[in-house]
């Protein structure tokens, strides 16, 4: 169906470039499946208009619809088609006849000005007539005409340079990440009475949040689902509403950014899922983040900002401020990240901040790594993580990790970076894996037991400390020396700069292992000499800067209260685990090197961190010599042979 809808393509090339073709075929293809829906009520709808005198009668309209919207025009793709030289004036009567709810769905495509430039060209009448002889788009589930929406808004992305990413997320990928987000909660779901709510601030067309939906409906057929969502790109909300309209569904779908416009203010919701894009910068919208920050956790941003190069931390915030309290039912929520929100950001960072307050609130369940090559855009691996505000009682206070990795199969054809898929039963193994992670982790003879691990919490942050060693100088005049004290800017206005260095002169090659004797010689030769001695702070510092040299054998240098300064080029960091006792640390990992290391500890800094690949690696030990050589003289036997044939 996809690939005979992008046919239409063939009429609009020459009129169209490339880049515009979605601007035509996604609002037709919409508007083609509406009256496709619609057809077997169209006859009742109109009789049931003709009879209405009154100005509020759309839920009657809707009632003899049997959906949600409905069109009371006299028109349908078959008239519309019927009559060339009216096909804009019966369409766009066609689309006025449509309820409320999908006019406002179809002015995100800016519809009518394409209908203007359709005519213009004069190949709307053979657009109209291509869509009116698809036949089968009433047959599709929804389900199925979301793969076709994606299908098509994955390819209009690709042609325009945009990042697919933004748009689909491919459904294999969709289902295993509502597996992990419903599985532990499955007697819960499929007990009496249960009204669910289920957001995606990043939705796109909707795949996550119709999954999450079918997922739960299928442990609990009689659960009542409602479905908030918010999307930034028109077209992708334009496709998501109508589905959500088609599927009669009772949340609500906002358009605009979520980060800078929250389209569900106040809202709390049982279970939220996410694929934001990934590595997207916010600097447009800096100043209302920024200014939502300084609220403090009265607002969504209390913890920190990350980067303003990748704003994945700021849906994560969102999500967060967004969970129902655990005086209700509380939260479970999952969210799709490349690597980089594991670790970027030092101590004390954005970052750093916004993870050490998810895991000291105890809210990280466990962190999910898939294969590359699974996404249509970027061939980066990707993690699932996974939040809870109800954690059981024997995950508190612990963190899952579980490394996926090679849980993929070969695609025969790629699609994009997608080389790599996810087939149905690995995705069950990895929802059993994470599902049973403790019993896994604990049974060392399980065949996938290195496969999981278990934290405390705490076993992510760590103390960066700051390692100091003595400033240790020796002072001397060389031409060197003198050069760097004419350069000097602290010299540079210094009447009395030239005389100075002049003075000096006379001492190249001195060289002195105290700070004492330097000074007293250089003052000696600079009074002999008639010339001026700096007295100002600024200048007696320009002079010692010039004349000094690092040495590991010079004179240990100190401030005026006497404390040993530190010498900067010498300074180094180490992280030392939160629960570990620093002094200890130091005095088994830094003083048997350098024993006159010291720690600042006004500098010491806490961060967190998860290095999620450190705890799965395997060494792999390297080829044997004796096998690459061989390796080597094969291939050098056949470059020979190759040059043979060319000279020869």
């Amino acid at each position: 169906m996809a690939s005979d809808i992008w046919s239409v393509a063939d009429l609009l090339r020459g009129d169209y470039k490339r880049h515009e073709y979605g601007q035509v075929i996604l609002p037709f293809t919409l508007l083609r499946r509406l009256d496709a829906v619609m057809a077997p009520t169209r006859d009742a709808v109109r009789k049931r208009n003709a009879t209405l005198n009154i100005q509020n009668k759309e839920r009657l309209l809707e009632i003899a619809a049997k959906l949600p919207f409905y069109n009371t025009s006299d028109q349908d793709f078959t008239t519309i088609a019927g009559d060339a030289p009216s096909t804009a004036k019966n369409l766009r009567d066609y689309i006025n006849g449509f309820s409320p709810n999908v006019r406002r769905i179809l002015a995100r495509f800016d519809l009518d000005n394409q209908i203007t430039r359709l005519a213009s060209a004069k190949i709307l009448y053979k657009v109209v007539g291509r869509f009116a002889e698809m036949r089968d788009l009433d047959k599709l589930s929804n389900h199925d005409m979301g793969y076709v929406f994606e299908h098509l808004i994955r390819k209009f992305a690709e042609d325009s340079n945009e990042t697919a990413g933004e748009h689909f997320t491919p459904r294999e990928v969709i289902k295993l990440m509502v597996n992990l987000l419903i599985a532990p909660d499955a007697d819960t779901v499929a007990a009496e009475g249960q009204v669910i709510n289920i957001l995606d601030p990043a939705c796109g067309t909707g795949g996550m949040l119709t999954a999450a939906e079918d997922h739960i409906k299928s442990i609990n057929p009689n659960a009542q689902v409602y479905l908030f969502g918010q999307e930034v790109n028109a077209e992708s909300w334009a496709v998501c509403q109508s589905d959500m309209l088609m599927r009669n569904q009772r949340g609500r779908i906002h358009y605009g950014n979520s980060i800078s416009d929250d389209g569900h203010p106040d809202q709390k919701f049982d279970y939220m899922l996410a694929n934001p894009p990934f590595g997207v910068e916010w600097k447009k919208i800096k100043d209302e983040v920024e200014d939502e920050a300084e609220l403090g956790h009265a607002g969504r941003f209390g913890a920190g900002t990350p980067r303003i190069n990748d704003g994945s931390f700021l849906f994560l915030q969102h999500m967060i401020s967004k969970m129902e309290p655990t005086e209700g039912k509380g939260c479970r929520l999952a969210i799709v990240f490349n690597g980089s929100p594991l670790f970027t950001g030092a101590a004390e960072s954005g970052e750093s901040r916004i993870r050490q307050w998810i895991l000291e609130n105890d809210w990280l369940e466990g962190i999910v790594a898939l294969p590359d090559q699974l996404f249509y855009n970027t061939g980066i691996s990707t993690y699932f993580w996974i939040l809870s505000n109800r954690k059981p009682k024997e995950l508190r206070e612990k963190v899952i990790l579980l490394d996926a990795r090679d849980q993929w199969e070969k695609m025969r054809k790629s699609l994009g970076d997608k080389r790599k898929q996810i087939n149905d039963a690995q995705i069950k193994h990895i929802t059993d894996l994470y599902v049973d992670a403790r019993k896994v982790a604990a049974n060392v003879d399980h065949p996938d037991h290195s496969k999981v691990q278990i934290f405390d919490t705490r076993d992510f942050g760590y103390h960066r400390i700051t390692v100091e060693r003595p400033l240790k100088l020796r002072f001397e005049i060389t031409e060197d020396s003198l050069s760097a004290l004419e350069n000097a800017k602290a010299l540079a206005k210094w009447d009395g700069r030239e005389a100075l260095v002049d003075a000096l002169r006379t001492l190249i090659g001195s060289v002195w292992w105290t700070k004492k004797e330097a000074a007293d010689a250089l003052h000696a030769a600079v009074v002999s000499a008639g010339a001026l001695w700096p007295t100002k702070a600024p200048l007696l510092k320009g002079l010692w800067s010039a004349i000094s040299v690092s040495d590991p054998k010079g004179e240990v240098q100190k401030a005026k209260d006497g404390s040993v300064l530190p010498d900067p080029d010498l300074r180094d960091y180490e992280n030392v685990p939160l629960n570990e006792d620093i002094k200890a640390y130091v005095a088994r990992e830094v003083t048997p090197h350098v024993p006159d290391a010291w720690i600042d500890h006004d500098k010491t800094k806490v961060g967190y961190e998860i290095p999620f690949t450190r705890y799965f690696y395997t060494y792999s030990p390297p080829r044997p010599l004796a096998d690459i050589d061989a390796e080597l003289r094969e291939l050098e036997g056949q470059i020979q042979t190759l040059l043979g044939e060319v000279t020869g």
